[in-house]
């Protein structure tokens, strides 16, 4: 990729109502990304076809899915984080579904325009920049000075996580570079553990980890006080990826960040050049964009978790940086 950070064009092959046309589907990646899938993900033109192919026919053979979305965008998200593995996108998906299932309350309606989740947006708490950094990724700005504590919830904030990643992976770019989060993390206090409890944010992090096709690429932290330093062990502890966890890192003043970070891809407000305002602005355009895309999802159904490999079973070794623990799926006859 290009070390230049490019400000991102609007998509041109949508309809009225966000949703994916068949122009989309003819549509090749262009040879900076293919060269990166290639190199990265193990992708090419044959491999990418046949995987769809398979993954599309165990899709309609399996009785505990129902109205799964099975366009190439959607499936290509499970079959890239696990590098074209069909077992293991598998069981992504699966794990994926479920994790919708098992929190509800925040992975259906995801809908930018919810009052919390639109204000949370609105007033910089998290939005995405419209430039990419070095290596092409977009990049999460999350500001917790933004939160407040009094009037909003844990579902509030995960929510409008959700509909962040939600979105962003919809865009095959994403897809292949992954992202980069920045944070600044200096209004975090004690009373932010008061969000969730202790077994729901353990399992909000550890499932989230091996069931989101996303790519986790950097996390970039700053401001991180003291008093709370352990609510960020404890976040990490439940990571079980060492490639993930070896990707935080800990920033100790700005220009350490501005070290690691492109100045152009962070807000005025982090010691960027475009105020957040105006990136935010941006983003809320691109959510509109995929708003009734992301409402679509919620006709999906997982009817069982039998088909789902538990950790005792799977196999340690994971080389996909996902943190996944994925098993060996028995396999459905394919005609």
């Amino acid at each position: 990729m290009s070390s230049t950070e490019v400000i991102l064009p609007a998509r041109q092959w949508e309809d009225d109502n966000g949703n994916r046309t068949e122009k989309e589907q003819d549509t090749h990646i262009s040879q900076n990304l293919a060269t990166v899938a290639s190199k990265e993900l193990r992708e090419n033109d044959t491999v990418r076809k046949q995987c769809l192919a398979l993954l599309r026919e165990w899709i309609k053979q399996n009785p505990d899915i129902e109205n799964c979305i099975t366009d190439d965008v959607f499936l290509l998200k499970f079959l890239r984080v696990k590098k074209f593995s069909i077992t293991m996108a598998q069981q992504t998906l699966l794990k994926y579904l479920n994790y919708r299932k098992k929190f509800r309350n925040i992975m259906y309606n995801l809908d930018h325009t919810h009052p919390n989740v639109n204000e949370l947006i609105t007033s910089g708490y998290v939005f995405v920049s419209p430039f990419r950094d070095s290596n092409g990724r977009r990049v999460i700005i999350y500001d917790f000075n933004k939160f407040d504590l009094d009037k909003f919830t844990g579902q509030d904030m995960a929510k409008a996580h959700a509909v962040t990643y939600e979105t962003l992976m919809e865009d095959e770019e994403n897809q292949i570079l992954g992202v980069n989060h920045v944070a600044d993390l200096g209004a975090v206090s004690p009373s932010f553990v008061t969000l969730f409890s202790v077994t729901e944010f353990a399992y909000l992090i550890r499932w989230g980890e091996q069931s989101y096709p996303m790519r986790h690429k950097e996390m970039n932290l700053f401001n991180l006080p003291g008093p709370i330093k352990y609510i960020y062990d404890f976040a990490k502890s439940n990571i079980k990826s060492e490639k993930l966890k070896n990707r935080f890192t800990i920033h100790d003043s700005r220009d350490q960040l501005l070290a690691k970070v492109p100045k152009r891809c962070l807000p005025k407000e982090f010691g960027g050049e475009l105020p957040a305002k105006e990136m935010i602005e941006m983003w809320k355009e691109e959510l509109a964009g995929k708003r009734e895309r992301l409402l679509s999802f919620d006709a999906m159904n997982l009817v069982s978790d039998r088909g789902i490999i538990r950790s005792k079973n799977a196999p340690t070794q994971d080389d996909t940086g996902t943190g996944s623990l994925p098993g060996s799926f028995r396999k459905l006859e394919l005609d």
